[in-house]
């Protein structure tokens, strides 16, 4: 039996290499995308064989789209299809709009908005000759409701939603599936920075009154990337304790 191949964006950290842990199995083949740390990467593939799969990672800069389109091409040369896309990798440069250089808008965009139409708009060519394929985009909380001092961070992961729903109708009759994965507040890396009082003010706003964990949304996306799932396409999985209600 072919192996599926796998592709998960910024898989060294966080969410990412939690999602890569819960799609690891046998019968996958995981290409671990990272963007500066390969530590933190090959950790992540460490796990991956723990669980039985296999797995490489593979380096790409995501403000540079012809990067994005050779690590595509590397691994269709390498493994000759990709059936799982999952776009992960994100950034953030916070503040308040009035003081939002076009430098720190255009950085979060060029990220989390470009690189990911990208490598859909690649993947994409790839399963549509195999007529299969799933993409999930990890889109946020913050692109639902917006968040004050995140304005280009908003106006990124809304567009995700929207592109999705774009390619989900495109891709459709190609029997490729396109969904988002929508987490709240996770505790990640990022999220530990913050303050106990931030932390406070942040869970009083949750209705579980909890933050979550990285493995809270590769659960999400292991549902998405399964046979289960081949009947869902154009949506949105909120993880987020029940902020988007």
């Amino acid at each position: 039996m072919e192996k599926e191949i796998v592709l998960v964006t910024g898989g060294g950290t966080g969410i990412g290499q939690a999602i890569c842990e819960q799609l690891a199995n046998p019968d996958r083949h995981i290409y671990i995308h990272y963007g500066g740390s390969q530590q933190g990467a090959e950790q992540t593939l460490s796990l991956v064989e723990a669980q039985g799969g296999s797995g490489e990672i593979i380096q790409a800069d995501l403000n540079d789209s012809t990067q994005i389109t050779a690590m595509i091409q590397k691994i269709k040369e390498q493994s000759g299809r990709l059936d799982i896309l999952v776009n992960n990798a994100g950034i953030t440069k916070d503040g308040l709009a009035v003081r939002m250089s076009d430098q720190m808008y255009d950085d979060v965009i060029r990220v989390n908005q470009k690189a990911v139409f990208v490598t859909m708009r690649e993947a994409g060519k790839l399963m549509m000759r195999q007529r299969k394929g799933k993409i999930i985009n990890i889109s946020s909380v913050v692109g639902l409701h917006g968040n004050a001092g995140q304005i280009n961070y908003a106006a990124a992961k809304s567009a995700v939603f929207a592109m999705s729903k774009s390619l989900a109708q495109e891709l459709a009759t190609r029997n490729i599936t396109v969904n988002c994965v929508a987490p709240g507040y996770i505790n990640t890396a990022m999220t530990d920075e913050l303050s106990d009082q931030v932390k406070e003010a942040i869970i009083s706003q949750i209705p579980m009154q909890r933050t979550g964990e990285p493995k809270e949304v590769a659960y999400a996306v292991k549902f998405l990337a399964s046979r289960e799932a081949d009947y869902i396409t154009g949506q949105s999985i909120s993880v987020d304790g029940g902020m988007n209600m």
